[in-house]
């Protein structure tokens, strides 16, 4: 049986509620108040099955406009609307407020019936009807038929029934391979049953024993009866009228506004990313950083609107924003929502969830509002690429990309597999976690220029193990991927690994007879050097592409005492100073106080002031000199 949801919109006392009595026998005004006062205060529910078969429920929501949360409540998860108009008064306030709100929440189609025809005469019927489609001309019942009813002789009632069936041939199949949600817009207790919870069903179906979780607060329940319209079933499907009695849950537990849903299917959050209409008529614009009622599915509280790149969104404009919800919410991508202003009783817009579980975005990264704006206009397919590919190394779980995409079940992974050929999916424990091919190449990248940064300054070791290969790249990466992605470029023959040191292939490290051998033409390279060596650098680069393993080598025969370096670029091999000192004590034998000159004249070719400074303050260091005014003299020994 084909399931639909038909809600009422109109201004008070325009006849919403009696026009449901006269179609399905049902009066949804059951409040004392309501029935003293003669308005709809709360949400009335009615139910009718039209002529094609079609399950029809009917939900009458208050016209009021100090009601208008309980509107808002009941029109979320409507098919088709019945915008009733009194046929003595016309189009009024409320009657436009509830066509906004109506548009804002997505709803596509629906009828006008004119009520209490038979108050007045036919040009006036005409005259209103002329108003009547010139006040719906730009909106979604522009094609809509409006027919004439009256509660009293019973005028139209068939042929309102025979309108609404045909519309309702027309709405597309509620989504039933998605898990269970249900906004909860009412609560009770029934006397030996316990805590009833009330709500329409948007997508998915229930059953009996089935667990559920009251989300945000993530309380578990189990299914103990279900009901639709008033009578006992075993399955309910979105697209119902349901009442669900709850085990383990007082009425105090759980309240309008929190969704009832399978497990793992939802995640509080107060930061969202959404698509943002403003209305028309209104004044002031929507400002940056301004307080709102906000209200998606059945729950009602305050956000904080945060424009990318905007300070206000003038009447009618679309953008995208960011909302900052007051308390934790539940929503899912594509969800509808209306945000009021308080301090006027004033609709002022709404707009569509992009991404439920969001983060605060800087105004001032531009890359921020592109990101939004691509969540806007992009496929399933390119959302489910996105989120992997943001998620780089850490990867993303299975349940968090569902949850972010808000997509589940057969139709999740038959999109999975046509990107397999972009992702990985790796196993850690009983979860599951999907990576980019981008990652992957961007890993391996950073593993291969990490290890070959790390040969080259020590060509004498053999590698790292994977744990101090890790600190080398990239601290954000998830374990399970960092060994897939090292396994991976040990089978292509990239990286080698010797018990549990890994390394490049290419790199050939020196063993013990080469680095001997190298260690020897250091020494000769700096003892032909003589007095004037070149710089110290310079000198290293004569070895080229064993340049590194002769700077490490250089490195140890400075500690070994093998080289001296006298000033940062200067370096003698330690034979050229022995010689040099015992030429300097020589000198000393035959005076008894040495100039700068005598020491420039003791050297086998005259050096400069460069290499003669430090040669004999390199002396005076080792305590075999000592300095006096502008001469020299040999310390006592």
């Amino acid at each position: 049986m084909k399931r639909v949801i038909i809600g009422t919109a109109g201004h008070i006392d325009h006849g919403k509620t009696t026009l449901v009595k006269a179609l399905t026998g049902i009066d949804t005004d059951r409040l004392k108040e309501e029935k003293e006062r003669g308005i709809t205060i709360d949400l009335g529910f009615a139910h009718l099955v039209l002529p094609s078969g079609t399950l029809a429920g009917i939900v009458d929501v208050p016209g009021h406009e100090r009601f208008i949360r309980n509107m808002v409540a009941g029109a979320s998860g409507i098919d088709l609307v019945i915008l009733v108009v009194a046929a003595d008064e016309g189009v009024m306030p409320q009657t436009r407020e509830h066509i906004e709100i109506c548009e804002l929440l997505g709803i596509k189609d629906g009828i006008v019936v004119l009520t209490k025809v038979d108050l007045v005469e036919k040009d006036w019927l005409d005259l209103i009807k002329e108003d009547l489609k010139e006040f719906l001309k730009n909106t979604f019942l522009k094609e809509a038929p409006i027919l004439e009813f009256s509660a009293v002789t019973g005028q139209g009632k068939e042929a309102i029934i025979k309108a609404l069936d045909e519309k309702a041939l027309k709405v597309s199949a509620k989504v039933e391979d998605q898990p269970f949600r249900l906004p909860v817009d009412g609560v009770f207790t029934v006397k030996g049953f316990g805590t009833v919870a009330r709500g329409t069903a948007i997508s998915g179906k229930v059953y009996l024993n089935q667990n559920l979780v009251v989300y945000p607060k993530n309380l578990t329940t189990k299914v103990r009866n279900i009901q639709v319209h008033g009578k006992n079933v075993e399955v309910a499907y979105a697209g119902m009228r349901t009442a669900l009695n709850l085990q383990g849950i007082e009425k105090e537990d759980i309240e309008r506004g929190d969704v009832l849903a399978e497990p793992e299917v939802l995640k509080p959050s107060q930061w969202i990313d959404v698509k943002l209409v403003s209305l028309k008529s209104i004044k002031p614009p929507i400002k940056n950083f301004e307080n709102l009622l906000f209200y998606i599915g059945t729950k009602e509280t305050v956000a904080k609107v945060f424009l990318l790149g905007k300070n206000q969104l003038n009447p009618g404009e679309e953008d995208v924003a960011q909302l900052f919800v007051q308390v934790p919410i539940v929503a899912w991508r594509g969800d509808r929502f209306i945000l009021r202003r308080a301090s006027t009783n004033q609709t002022v817009g709404g707009g569509e969830v992009l991404n439920p579980v969001a983060y605060r975005r800087k105004r001032t990264k531009p890359w921020e509002r592109k990101e939004v704006e691509y969540l806007a206009q992009a496929s399933e397919k390119e959302l489910i690429q996105f989120w992997i590919e943001k998620k780089g190394f850490l990867g993303i779980s299975k349940k968090d990309l569902q949850i972010t995409v808000s997509l589940f079940g057969e139709r999740f992974e038959k999109l999975l597999k046509d990107l397999s050929n972009n992702l990985i999916e790796i196993k850690d424990g009983e979860k599951v976690f999907y990576f980019s091919k981008k990652a992957e190449e961007d890993l391996k990248a950073e593993i291969i220029t990490g290890l070959k940064n790390f040969h080259m300054n020590n060509p004498f070791s053999p590698g790292l193990t994977k744990e101090l290969l890790k600190t080398r790249i990239s601290s954000f990466v998830s374990e399970g991927f960092y060994q897939y992605v090292l396994e991976s470029l040990i089978q292509q023959g990239i990286l080698g690994k010797n018990k549990e040191i890994i390394f490049l292939t290419e790199f050939k490290h020196l063993n013990s007879e080469e680095k001997e051998k190298l260690k020897k033409e250091l020494e000769e390279k700096f003892l032909s050097e003589g007095y004037t060596p070149r710089d110290f650098e310079t000198i290293l680069l004569d070895f080229k592409e064993n340049y590194k393993a002769a700077k490490e080598l250089a490195q140890a025969l400075l500690k070994e005492g093998v080289l001296v370096k006298l000033t940062d670029k200067l370096v003698f091999h330690a034979k050229i100073l022995e010689e040099w000192e015992n030429l300097v004590r020589t000198a000393f034998q035959k005076k008894k106080e040495l100039e700068l000159a005598d020491f420039k004249n003791l050297t086998p070719t005259q050096v400069s002031r460069k290499f003669l400074i430090p040669l004999v303050e390199y002396l005076d260091k080792k305590k075999v000199t000592l300095r006096v005014g502008d001469k020299r003299i040999l310390r006592k020994t």
